[in-house]
């Protein structure tokens, strides 16, 4: 299993996201830190389209592979690491997403070692829902199961949806999966993803998954107890991050005193 981190320069919300400071480190470190921890360093790539990126993961002694700017979504970058690699068809990768500073290690052993344990092509994960709220969110996107738990369809809408009305006054949502942005490929089946053209649904609903099930890949579900930390889209969550990794920087300083 090897983990590559898509990470670019030039995100709308927070520029040059990848190299933010956390807590005397760029974001883009972090993610590192905990990719190693899930497979090692000779094992975890930032797949990358800018310099600055690049020179940075390489001074802290990361792996960074120059990827062309042209790549349309974080996939297509994966895709040229594979073959930058030159990796065999039935090798699993796991795409961790460049602004998880707070990804659990044990969420992307998880979903690697998922995929090689199945016949799908894809493994990603999911989770009940927090709260109310995100039923209706269409930025918290949704994910229906077979019974032989793979995918049977992504939304932004509220899936499944509640056609009656019960004697309760609003759904439960433990009823209602999020679903976890990370994923597990195997190199054959992200190569072949790739080349498919979007799919109708995808264009929809924007997430690029649904090709997948469009063109028959299976996508295997991991089911989490708990949804883990959420990334950094904006300020907020970054200053709510730095928080978050400043607390757990002073208790394990206080765990070795």
């Amino acid at each position: 299993m090897k983990v590559i981190i898509p990470a670019r320069f030039g995100s709308t919300r927070l520029l040059g996201k990848p190299l933010l400071d956390i807590c005397g480190k760029p974001m883009i470190a972090h993610v590192w830190q905990r990719a190693v921890q899930a497979t090692s360093p000779d094992h975890t790539y930032v797949a990358t389209d800018d310099t600055r990126i690049y020179d940075v993961v390489s001074a802290f002694g990361g792996q960074a592979i120059m990827t062309s700017k042209d790549c349309a979504s974080g996939t297509d970058r994966l895709v040229e690491v594979v073959d930058a690699l030159d990796l065999g068809p039935d090798e699993i990768i796991v795409n961790v997403q460049g602004d998880e500073p707070l990804i659990p290690s044990a969420l992307i052993q998880q979903v690697g070692q998922a995929l090689s344990h199945t016949n799908a092509g894809i493994a990603t994960a999911a989770a009940p829902m927090q709260g109310q709220e995100d039923i209706h969110n269409p930025n918290v996107v949704k994910v229906v199961l077979r019974r032989d738990g793979k995918a049977s369809y992504f939304s932004r809408a509220a899936i499944p949806f509640r056609r009656t009305e019960t004697s309760e006054k609003q759904p439960d949502p433990n009823t209602y999966l999020r679903h976890i942005g990370i994923y597990a490929y195997r190199t054959k089946t992200i190569r072949a993803f790739t080349a498919f053209p979007p799919a109708p649904t995808e264009k929809l609903e924007a997430l690029e998954q649904l090709r997948a099930l469009y063109n028959g890949i299976d996508i295997h579900v991991e089911v989490l107890g708990a949804a883990p930390p959420h990334g950094v889209d904006t300020p907020n969550d970054l200053e709510t991050v730095r928080k978050i990794i400043l607390a757990e920087k002073i208790m394990s300083e206080q765990d070795g005193a």
